[in-house]
């Protein structure tokens, strides 16, 4: 399954033009394309198949264009594919040689290649922009000297998560792997839970607490019963434990957990989120996982986006979210802008400069210096906004860390092709003023 280059076709088709002869070859997604080091992934990506036997998957142009295109646009999979059959530009990007009027891949395979590459393979995605972003001088060497580091949370396409909500998405989910596997139950609670948690969330609404709490109370009576009535049945027939033994130890932790329980279940569908108080005054809670950025002192580009699941203090991330940096870019920085969140760090190769105190505050420049420290803060909010950081749909700690690197890249893509197409227009704009000087002179 060792997936094969693009190759081009030698020969013209008489009946079809090439992109590359109608297209206009000026726009910035067609320089980018001569720029980006194809081949590389040709290379790298042949060794995530370790069979050379069955059907040759698509060209490694092909996937990382998409990948590109999704997190720079911000796209799901399905979008993806619909525009990119609607876009020449885009099929030009991915190394397309004709017009393509159909699908290049059905939009699931996007998840099979991400499972696939996995976060060496989107870290090479991500160090490929760097590079690119040193040829178009978007970013300068120089500038990789000094990083500044922060954390946020990079949150997960999950609801508000309530006991109540909690307690009635398990028994449904019980009740529904019960009818698929054929197991009678003595009571399914259906009708009497929609019932309860209705007026649960009234109850809540209205501020009336203990009422609340009664009706949870309830919910979590109907799930334990249901738990049970499975459990006994399944222990009896022994050939059913693999298919509900994931799901028993799910809905066994909810049954258990208190209110400071530690490692508490907040979603049933993604057990992998935490609960992490930012000290935000509008959102006091946030459900996801803790994500360490690192940008230019400078020039705002992201060379380096890391995951660190378990809720770390944010001094203990400094020291590997250096050393990814360290990886993408070949050398480690000589110094690092951070917030007095990082008090207490494990890094001693880096000079750590920490807001707020002075002895870093002596001279005009350190001051200036520090105040740009503050310019992470919007990055984030692009990232966010523009990039899919803000709510993650890949699922597990693994999409977590492919969600956040891929989004770091298509930050990185975004800066590239604005710069590309401002400097188009600078030189389009200076060709126009010459003719027009020239015009006068003659008049």
């Amino acid at each position: 399954m060792k997936a094969h280059p693009q190759i081009q076709e030698k020969n013209q088709d008489l009946f079809r033009s090439e992109l590359n002869s109608i297209l206009n070859l000026h726009h910035e997604l067609c320089r980018l394309a001569e720029l980006i080091d194809w081949q590389r992934f040709d290379e790298q990506f042949a060794t995530y198949f370790p069979s050379p036997t069955g059907n040759p998957a698509k060209s490694a142009r092909l996937i990382a264009g998409l990948l590109y295109l999704k997190h720079a646009f911000n796209l799901s999979d399905e979008a993806l594919i619909e525009r990119w059959v609607e876009n020449p530009y885009w099929q030009y990007f991915c190394g397309e040689q004709y017009l393509q009027h159909e699908f290049p891949i059905d939009p699931t395979s996007m998840t099979k290649w991400r499972k696939r590459l996995g976060e060496k393979g989107c870290e090479l995605l991500l160090q490929e922009m760097l590079q690119v972003g040193v040829k178009v001088k978007a970013v300068k060497l120089e500038d990789m000297k000094k990083v500044v580091v922060d954390t946020t949370v990079q949150e997960k396409a999950v609801s508000y998560p309530t006991d109540a909500k909690l307690y009635h998405r398990g028994r449904e989910r019980l009740v529904k792997l019960a009818k698929k596997h054929g197991l009678k139950l003595r009571q399914s609670y259906e009708r009497l839970s929609k019932k309860v948690l209705f007026q649960a969330n009234c109850y809540g609404r209205a501020n009336q607490l203990k009422r609340m709490k009664k009706k949870a109370k309830k919910l979590k009576t109907y799930l334990g019963c249901v738990y049970r009535d499975i459990k006994r049945q399944v222990d009896q027939r022994t050939h059913l434990k693999d298919y509900f033994e994931s799901e028993l130890r799910l809905i066994k932790q909810l049954l258990t957990q208190e209110k400071h329980s530690s490692n508490k279940l907040y979603s049933l569908h993604a057990p992998e989120v935490e609960c992490i108080a930012k000290g935000k005054a509008h959102k006091k809670y946030e459900f996801g996982v803790k994500t360490s950025i690192a940008t230019t002192h400078k020039s705002n580009f992201v060379i380096g986006i890391n995951t660190f699941p378990g809720k770390p203090y944010d001094g203990h991330t400094l020291k590997a979210a250096l050393d990814q940096v360290e990886r993408l870019i070949g050398r480690r920085p000589e110094s690092s802008y951070v917030d007095r969140g990082y008090r207490g760090h494990q890094e001693t190769e880096t000079k750590v400069i920490i807001s707020g105190q002075k002895r870093f505050m002596k001279t005009r420049a350190l001051r200036r210096a520090m105040k740009r420290r503050n310019a992470i803060e919007p990055v984030i909010g692009h990232l966010k906004s523009d990039t899919r950081l803000g709510r993650n749909y890949l699922k597990g700690t693994l999409g977590d860390q492919v969600n956040a690197l891929l989004s770091g890249a298509g930050h990185n893509l975004r800066i590239i092709l604005r710069l590309l197409k401002l400097f188009w227009l600078y030189i389009l704009f200076c060709l126009l003023q010459n003719f027009s000087s020239k015009i006068i002179r003659t008049a």
